[in-house]
């Protein structure tokens, strides 16, 4: 299925990032967590596909994704920068494999959380967010994403950590062997994980290596 939607309006997240908000093509439906690959509706842009997240609510009456530009390369990212109300995007079929199967810890590098939005607002909003954990790393205390957000949702622990940022009072450590250590005291929990392919197969291999079962841990297949 492919479908050309506009976009009703983008709201400024961070430096580079924005929320798109679009209209909603009846009976398109998703689960939190999921995505589909996007087109820029634009001569030239059309058969250049981005896969993104939906970061809207599944029953909201307007599609959102939350995304990350980046401005080194003339990419899809760098074009979306130039987008506003009334622009469209080509949405197709939904995919993915990042879907909540308990409570858990949620850790993602820098725009890896955006698989995690939509998990977790949902469970924000039924009230059963308690006992789930968000980790994420990021370059900078202003490269953080929806931290106000985040940081509001009662009965979720966030932890934020920086590598980049000397002058944060954030935590200032790399995800790795030792902050496995530090920081995870549960192996016998859900781990949901989301980043750059290295960081995550890098995860996948110190959690295994610390004991937690594989079965458990969750990444985009």
């Amino acid at each position: 299925m492919q479908t050309s939607v506009r976009i009703l309006d983008t709201i400024p997240v961070t430096h580079n990032v924005r929320h798109y908000r679009l209209e909603r093509p009846k009976g398109y439906r998703f689960a939190p967590g999921q995505a589909t690959e996007v087109s820029i509706d634009r001569d030239g842009w059309q058969d250049r596909k981005r896969p993104f997240t939906f970061t809207s609510l599944p029953d909201a009456d307007v599609l959102e994704f939350t995304i990350k530009s980046y401005f080194d390369h003339p990419g899809v990212t760098n074009e979306l920068w130039s987008l506003g109300a009334g622009d469209k995007l080509i949405l197709r079929d939904v995919w993915g494999t990042i879907q909540y199967r308990g409570p858990g810890t949620f850790i993602a590098g820098g725009a890896g959380v955006t698989p995690f939005i939509a998990i977790l607002r949902q469970l924000n909003a039924s009230g059963k967010i308690a006992g789930n954990r968000l980790v994420v790393s990021n370059r900078t205390e202003q490269d953080i994403i929806l931290r106000d957000e985040f940081e509001a949702m009662e009965g979720l622990e966030v932890i934020w950590t920086v590598t980049g940022d000397a002058k944060s009072r954030l935590l200032q450590e790399r995800i790795d062997a030792d902050f496995i250590r530090a920081h995870v005291t549960r192996l016998d929990q859900n781990f949901y994980l989301c980043g750059p392919d290295e960081m995550v197969s890098d995860l996948r291999g110190l959690l295994e290596d610390a004991g937690a079962d594989v079965a458990n841990v969750t990444w985009e297949k």
